[in-house]
């Protein structure tokens, strides 16, 4: 039976870049950095104590999913705080933390454009 969500993808124009994004900003950390082919690396971060990690890979043909919304959210104890502590780190946020019924969120985005949603846990 399925256990759990291995890995997710999110597309880039430029590895490096993201990568140093997702590290410094985000503190994510290196899981696997490997070459791929001879345009990509496999690069696997790891989001704390997760299980899930995040690939920054764009798969051939899939260049046009660059820059769009993530469909998934990434989850914080306390969005006020993470919000602070990311914008004072130069995380770009297309909202300010926001209440509804469900939950605190904000929304931000990569160097690439992709947006994400930061909620709470």
């Amino acid at each position: 039976m399925i256990t759990q969500l291995k890995f997710v993808g999110i597309p880039t124009r430029d590895q490096e870049r993201a990568l140093k994004f997702y590290t410094e900003k985000l503190g994510f950390e290196v899981s696997t950095d490997q070459v791929f082919d001879e345009k990509q690396r496999w690069i696997e971060l790891r989001i704390g104590n997760s299980g899930t990690r995040v690939v920054l890979f764009t798969p051939e043909g899939h260049e046009n999913r660059i820059g769009t919304f993530f469909n998934g959210s990434f989850a914080c104890d306390n969005v006020q705080a993470t919000y602070r502590q990311l914008k004072a780190r130069g995380v770009e946020f297309l909202t300010a933390p926001l209440s509804q019924p469900w939950g605190e969120f904000a929304t931000f985005k990569d160097p690439d454009g992709n947006q994400f949603v930061l909620s709470s846990s």
